[in-house]
């Protein structure tokens, strides 16, 4: 059953998208199957795979306004290993058609519950704000993994992001949880950053990932050519970066899993 994970942060411009992509290519080259979401209207993630989403003739808009089931739209992304549910602009009207229809916050999660024998991992990208499209992705998550840069005002809506994720988990998706928190962006010549990320460290603990994405110009060229980071530049410090996350994520994910099993063999010992 596939784990999902909602790639959320209600501030833009700060590697959403990009880690999306990225750890989708790197999980898949790691022979994980991957489904990736694209909940944005402006469909960069989509464009960041090599699909053009000018050229769609169905999207997750159709999968959440019309019923249409994930096979029917996700697309493959061929070199890069992994299935993608695009998006284009028709998803902006699906935020207001959403409105009169039933279970509207669930739409997304109904319709991946139909595939996640499919996948190992299902990411989905969320918009950089607090609509129903997020939304969706929150109550189809089991985690949010957000991305941040180390500056200031990311602490800020670091804040906004918690209790949106806070108030999800109350009320329509108790299993809701914050996966972890990836730096991105990253300089540790910056002073700012480093009292940023031990700021982190000390309110978060464990829930920081140990990988740091640094800036780099191979990230940011990438999309362009419609590839992630990986297939355009292999030895970039972006792409080494994502691989070392995609394995964190992993292996994160196997201690989750003998915790669990643990657990479940002292419950079995005491009856």
């Amino acid at each position: 059953m596939a784990k999902i994970f909602a790639i959320a942060n209600q501030k833009g411009g700060v590697g959403k998208t990009t880690t999306c992509v990225n750890l989708a290519a790197s999980l898949a080259a790691m022979k994980k199957r991957i489904l990736m979401v694209d909940m944005d209207p402006q469909g960069n993630a989509t464009m960041g795979c090599g699909i053009d989403k000018h050229d769609l003739s169905r999207s997750v808009y159709d999968v959440l306004v019309s019923n249409r089931s994930v096979t029917q739209v996700a697309l493959p992304t061929g070199e890069s290993g992994f299935d993608v549910l695009p998006a284009n602009a028709d998803l902006t009207a699906a935020e207001v058609e959403l409105l009169n229809v039933d279970r509207k916050e669930r739409r997304l999660s109904l319709a991946l519950r139909e595939v996640e024998d499919k996948y190992d991992y299902i990411l989905i990208d969320c918009p950089p704000s607090l609509n129903m499209l997020t939304l969706n992705g929150l109550v189809a998550a089991d985690g949010v993994i957000i991305a941040m840069q180390c500056e200031y005002f990311a602490l800020e809506g670091l804040s906004a992001l918690i209790s949106t994720i806070n108030r999800v988990a109350e009320t329509v998706n108790p299993s809701l949880k914050i996966e972890g928190i990836l730096r991105t962006m990253y300089d540790p010549r910056n002073s700012l950053t480093n009292e940023v990320s031990a700021q982190l460290h000390a309110h978060f603990g464990d829930k920081v990932y140990r990988t740091v994405v640094p800036r780099n110009v191979r990230l940011a060229e990438a999309p362009s050519f419609g590839v992630p980071a990986m297939y355009y530049d292999y030895h970039s410090r972006g792409a080494t970066a994502y691989m070392a996350f995609a394995g964190e994520i992993i292996r994160r994910q196997e201690q989750q899993r003998l915790q669990q099993q643990e657990k479940k063999e002292v419950v079995s010992s005491w009856q």
